[in-house]
């Protein structure tokens, strides 16, 4: 394993870099040592580097190649693949679709959702299920090809990831990866702009969060990614085009009754544009997330109550995406302020007086 250090404040941050080669073939004692090494990296920071992943990079390149042709498409055309048209959340997300995020200066992107591309007749899709069912496809050509294929390699490596972090666990194999079967696992195609030279590169451009579902395989070519360290200092996070950036959220935080960490992070205005693909590993739909009974003792009791993997994901969308906040104001009778407020993440709380003193702007 190989470890990268940058100095955060007046302390040095370790973000490791793990090779993941070990996962892919059938050596048990390097899959074990590999495991080793992830779970550590994932209980002392929660936010690590992988290489050696098995993705080839000619298939990452095709990816950005056919999300940056549809970026550049017009607005117009853009627009006809809008994410609030959608009856399961895909498709596009216009740079005003904007989340809730109080850090956020300067904030310009936009994105295009996917997740498991089921059939119309899915049943779950036919109940009205808000996160699955099939996915939006643009008119490109060679768009669904590639994005497919790179979901599919991309889903595949984050099961073999959750196996480690099984095994590190000391929990039979299968305790997490059985309830992923018909995954609400999503990939975000992201494009982040910096609106004029004379933006304050140091300002928000997405605003500090954690992610609300298992584990997070992200892809940048670009800096900008910060991560909050355990001593609530931000840690500047390597671009290297060889790796993907994975990081713990909230659904393993709770699983794992708080051993692993889902950390804050955000994206900072670097760069005059900026793409990344970030794949989000969760649950089935109706998985109760609480910690498993091996990870409760009398010196660790239960620190997390139940909740249902959808439900949480849900709940985030709607702070995060304004056409479910309208559709739930329409329901309720509630204020927007009253929702935003009414689904604050539990899992952010210790982004409190620190982030808010450390914040650029």
């Amino acid at each position: 394993m190989t470890t990268l250090s940058r100095k955060s404040g007046s302390e040095a941050a370790h973000l490791p870099l793990i090779s993941v080669k070990g996962l892919r073939n059938d050596n048990q004692k390097e899959f074990e040592q590999t495991a080793k090494a992830i779970g550590e990296a994932a209980q002392k920071i929660g936010f690590f580097r992988i290489c050696d992943h098995g993705i080839d990079v000619p298939l990452i390149e095709a990816t950005y190649r056919v999300a940056a042709q549809f970026f550049a498409l017009p607005e117009a055309v853009k627009r006809g693949y809008y994410i609030g048209d959608s009856p399961n959340h895909r498709g596009y997300v216009p740079f005003t679709e904007k989340g809730d995020y109080p850090d956020e200066v300067n904030r310009s992107y936009e994105a295009f959702d996917l997740g498991l591309d089921l059939s119309p007749d899915d049943p779950d899709f036919l109940a009205g299920n808000r996160v699955l069912g099939p996915n939006v496809w643009p008119e490109l050509a060679g768009f669904r090809g590639v994005i497919s294929q790179y979901y599919s390699q991309v889903a595949a490596l984050g099961r073999l990831v959750t196996t480690a972090l099984e095994m590190y666990l000391d929990l039979p194999t299968g305790a997490m990866t059985s309830h992923m079967r018909k995954p609400i696992s999503q990939l975000r195609l992201l494009h982040y702009v910096r609106q004029s030279e004379g933006t304050d590169r140091k300002s928000v451009n997405m605003g500090a969060h954690t992610d609300y579902e298992c584990l997070t395989l992200l892809h940048t070519r670009n800096k900008g990614l910060q991560v909050m360290a355990k001593d609530d200092q931000w840690i500047d996070v390597p671009a290297d085009p060889r790796v993907l950036i994975v990081n713990i959220g909230d659904m393993l935080e709770a699983w794992s009754n708080g051993l692993l960490r889902s950390t804050p992070h955000r994206v900072l205005n670097l760069s005059p544009e900026r793409y990344s693909l970030p794949y989000f590993v969760a649950a089935d739909y109706n998985t109760m997330i609480e910690p498993f009974p091996q990870l409760i003792s009398m010196d660790r009791p239960a620190q997390y109550d139940p909740f249902m993997a959808g439900a949480h994901l849900e709940r985030m969308l709607v702070r995060d995406f304004p056409y479910l906040r309208n559709a739930a104001q329409f329901a309720s009778k509630q204020s927007d302020n009253e929702i935003t407020k009414s689904v604050e993440n539990p899992f952010e709380k210790r982004m409190n007086r620190s982030d808010k003193e450390t914040c650029l702007n």
